[in-house]
């Protein structure tokens, strides 16, 4: 992969605070995706929002977010990577501010939009950065692996945090708390960040990006909703018409583009295609096992949003954990071991809960945690390493953006097809009948986890590594 840098950092210090810069980036991108969940409930009660308002706070974020991560790669290797960080910190601040200061759902939800528009020009940016600054590659290893670290810090840090401002200041200060922390890296990265950008930055796909947005849009607020518009209703009938058209042109659109937004010849690799698949279900399953977890424990069982933040850390304790262990794991033995443990832990944390009630014991609930964060803890790291290994030099950050997007994805479509299940308004969604409504949630899950299963099983054969090898080889440029 090749890099035009144009300012070098001076030093040794220079380069770890470039990095440091990158991860608060992260750790407050990070942090709006899992501390928002707690928030949801005192969310409800001030703008009194439905079940399907709550999801769309969190899934406006995601969508876009994940829409939008390749573009933000491909802009920034394009006009500079500098330029476009610390645009995406300005856009993030100033969404931030406006999530805090919003009167009412609607102004939430598209501050958030707003938000998700400058969370993806500094993830896949952030990283081009960190990739750029450490040239040595056993120092780049390291301050990847740190880099890495942080998204488990940020998920694990996220409900703690949220529920700790709720109780003593109010919601709007989960979203407030990322302004003084984008300024600071805002400042910092005008005074040490080193300008750079790709010696052959590929090419904007418009269509591909308008057909992306297009599908995953139509196809999340048709799952969302569809129960309270009426499944059969011509607007959801049409949406999901859309998305299927969309997504069915985007293949042959792709395939023969020269420099595509997603490079569908990727997916030839069946350990490739694999890690997608696991990348889409296991963070779907994250994203609506929190979900679904922090509007019990409050609205069921009538917890404060800090205790119920609280009772989330044995979840975030092993979200933070495993992820080393698991990447040793993974440099010994290869991605089938962990990943065969992980989706058996993921299958068998929600099968824990299918009887949930308001008196199911504590104790239950934090073992289904401690099972959940473990199998989610080990699965990332395969994840990224079956992305990206195998693949040629020059394909790498494509592949590793089509894994981000893949996670984003996953969690967009978790919630929405969680809260889809169980009932859509305030007067299904919570109340009395919540917990009941959760069981056929948790079965979800559980389908998720065997889903993860199946594919890893597959994808880690001796037959799926010859496809991500003869991939690989058709990928590579001749001459």
């Amino acid at each position: 992969m090749t890099a035009a840098t144009i300012e070098a950092p001076a030093s040794d210090r220079r380069r770890w605070l470039v990095l440091a810069i990158c991860c608060m980036s992260l750790l407050i991108i990070g942090l709006d995706v899992t501390i928002v969940n707690v928030a949801l409930p005192a969310i409800h009660g001030s703008l009194h929002a439905s079940l399907s308002g709550l999801q769309w706070t969190i899934d406006a974020y995601t969508l876009v977010l994940g829409s939008l991560l390749i573009l933000g790669g491909s802009t920034a290797d394009r006009i500079g990577r500098k330029h476009v960080f610390q645009t995406g910190l300005i856009t993030f601040v100033l969404g931030s501010a406006g999530c805090a200061a919003a009167p009412t759902l609607s102004v939430l939800i598209a501050a958030r939009v707003f938000q998700a528009l400058g969370g993806a020009m500094l993830n896949p940016v952030a990283l081009s950065i960190v990739r750029n600054v450490f040239t040595d590659p056993r120092e780049r290893a390291q301050a990847v692996g740190l880099w890495g670290a942080m998204v488990g810090v940020s998920f694990g840090l996220g409900p703690v945090l949220g529920g700790l401002f709720v109780d003593t200041i109010g919601w709007r200060y989960v979203f407030l708390v990322n302004v003084p922390i984008g300024l600071i890296c805002c400042v910092l990265t005008a005074i040490y960040v080193p300008e750079s950008r790709a010696e052959h930055a590929r090419r904007i796909d418009v269509v591909g990006q308008v057909l992306v947005i297009l599908g995953l849009a139509s196809l999340t607020y048709a799952i969302i909703e569809g129960e309270a518009d009426g499944w059969g209703s011509m607007t959801i009938i049409a949406l999901f018409t859309v998305a299927v058209l969309s997504f069915t042109a985007l293949v042959p659109y792709e395939l023969r583009r020269r420099e595509p937004l997603l490079e569908m010849r990727f997916f030839r690799s069946a350990p490739f295609a694999g890690a997608a698949g696991i990348a889409v279900c296991a963070f779907g399953s994250f994203g609506a096992f929190l979900f679904l977890n922090t509007l019990y424990l409050q609205e069921a069982r009538g917890y404060s949003a800090l205790d119920a933040g609280l009772c989330t850390l044995p979840l975030a304790a092993m979200t933070m954990i495993m992820p080393p262990f698991s990447g040793r794991l993974v440099s010994r033995h290869g991605t089938r071991m962990p990943l065969l443990v992980a989706s058996t832990a993921l299958m068998v944390a929600p099968l824990l809960l299918i009887g949930l009630s308001t008196s199911t014991p504590l104790g239950l609930i934090f073992l289904s945690y401690v099972i959940f964060g473990i199998g989610f803890g080990l699965v990332n790291p395969p994840i990224t390493n079956t992305a990206i290994s195998g693949m040629p030099a020059a394909q790498a950050g494509v592949a590793s953006a089509i894994a981000s997007t893949s996670r984003q994805v996953g969690a967009t479509m978790g919630i929405a097809v969680v809260g889809a299940i169980i009932g859509t308004g305030a007067g299904a969604g919570f109340g009395s009948g919540f917990t009941e409504a959760t069981h056929s949630g948790w079965w979800l899950l559980v389908g998720a986890g065997a889903m993860i299963l199946i594919i890893s099983a597959i994808t880690t054969t001796s037959w799926a590594h010859a496809t991500a090898r003869a991939t690989a080889a058709r990928l590579e440029p001749t001459g």
